[in-house]
């Protein structure tokens, strides 16, 4: 893309309003912009960076045997008054009155709906297991929105929710999910940390939550230091969860081979049992013809709220540090306002954009200085220089965001140089 085509006006100072480095970045690199309290605007970059973002997940949800699908916003009171969550669920439910006086409600989650689909669809226990998803927008009045889209009103959420014909399969089908989130967060570059938590007004008697390593991070963590390993998706689940992890209140930092860190909540997984499908009435019949109450759990990940957690745990005083695979653009090309220079800067742009999906030129009337920046704002991974080295050398000057390596390269050597690949 051309960056003069780009819906996007970097600012040089934080807005007030913003009180932690990712809301301040996010609206200086135009990425949102508040639209009401709680709730934004995504432009183009930001929207990218979701996008990017929902894809990774995606590809690990659809290898476990998810079944992608999209449920409605708006959803009808009757399931929750059935459920018995309706009146429990507080002032952060969006209710609604329609003009025929029919209760609707904005939905915060979605175990009520999904128990009721499922119901329709599966009757026999040769339908099971079944693993549903979807990634959907969602809303919850929160009394004090604040940090931008890390708590917002308005988010976006990935949630999956499974249906086993035993409690024994159920527990099983929650290490399949436990894994898979760990390998999730690993792919978007991430580190996790799966910390045992209260399963709250979800349910169930048994939960973790996936708290992602950042020095500005809102909890503070304690951790067996062997967690922070490159192969923990390797380790089995009975090995991961006997290591020590701990948030808040529960650290006991007296333990020995502990890190004391700080941490985001990204994800959170429940297993619930027959808490939905028994006051739902949602039965199928087991191999003996009996109607048997099937056990449920729940998968959520905070898509939009990950960006704003990527973004503390990559940037410095420069700006954000993307990792390449999620990246608005994985490779800027800057060049000095020079028409000798034109055919050479299109002839690279075309050349990297059949090999990469992800590629900028930055071709506004703007100093080669101010383009720089806008890109370390931003946090392309690697931006190219074609400026005075190249007119005197032939060179093009490769700039790596993750460390600031320098690279000088030729125009023929940029066609074999593996972005994506390289390691200083």
């Amino acid at each position: 893309m051309k960056l003069s085509n780009l819906l996007f006006n970097s600012l040089k100072e934080s807005p007030k309003e913003a009180k932690i480095i990712s809301h301040q970045l996010m609206l200086r690199s135009s990425m949102i912009r508040q639209h009401t309290s709680g709730i934004y605007t995504w432009l183009p970059l930001g929207f990218k960076v979701l996008k990017n973002i929902e894809n990774i997940i995606r590809i690990n949800q659809d290898e476990i045997g998810c079944n992608e699908m999209l449920m409605s916003t708006i959803q009808s009171s009757e399931l929750w008054k059935k459920s018995g969550r309706y009146a429990d669920y507080g002032k952060e439910m969006l209710r609604i009155t329609d003009r025929h006086d029919n209760d609707l409600l904005y939905g915060p989650t979605n175990e009520e709906v999904i128990t009721d689909l499922f119901s329709d669809y599966v009757n026999s226990y040769k339908g099971l297991p079944k693993y549903l998803y979807h990634i959907q927008w969602k809303f919850r009045d929160e009394i004090r929105p604040r940090f931008g889209v890390m708590r917002g009103r308005e988010f976006l959420m990935k949630d999956a929710y499974s249906f086993d014909l035993t409690e024994e399969a159920a527990f099983e089908t929650y290490k399949k999910f436990f894994r898979s989130y760990l390998k999730t967060f690993l792919d978007l570059g991430l580190q996790p940390i799966p910390v045992k938590a209260a399963t709250g007004a979800i349910g169930g008697d048994l939960s973790h939550e996936f708290q992602i390593l950042a020095n500005t991070g809102e909890s503070e963590l304690a951790y067996d230091s062997k967690l922070v390993d490159s192969n923990l998706y390797e380790k089995s689940y009975e090995e991961i969860t006997t290591m020590y992890s701990a948030s808040d209140e529960m650290i006991d930092k007296s333990k020995s081979d502990v890190i004391i860190g700080r941490g985001i909540e990204v994800g959170h997984i429940f297993n619930f049992g027959t808490k939905y499908t028994k006051p739902l009435e949602c039965f199928v019949l087991n191999q003996d013809g009996k109607r048997i109450t099937p056990y449920m759990g729940s998968y959520g990940i905070g898509v939009s709220r990950l960006t704003a957690a990527i973004i503390e745990a990559f940037h410095d005083d420069k700006g954000i540090k993307w990792p390449i695979n999620i990246s608005p653009f994985k490779i800027n090309i800057i060049m000095q306002p020079n028409p000798d220079y034109i055919s050479d800067v299109e002839s690279i742009y075309n050349l990297l954009i059949t090999k990469y999906d992800n590629v900028s030129l930055d071709d506004r009337d703007l100093s080669i200085g101010r383009k720089i920046k806008d890109s370390e704002l931003i946090g392309i991974p690697w931006t190219l220089i074609i400026g005075n080295n190249f007119k005197e050398k032939g060179q093009i000057e490769l700039i790596s965001r993750s460390n600031s390596d320098k690279i000088f390269l030729s125009k023929q050597e940029i066609e074999n140089f593996e972005f994506e690949q390289y390691t200083p």
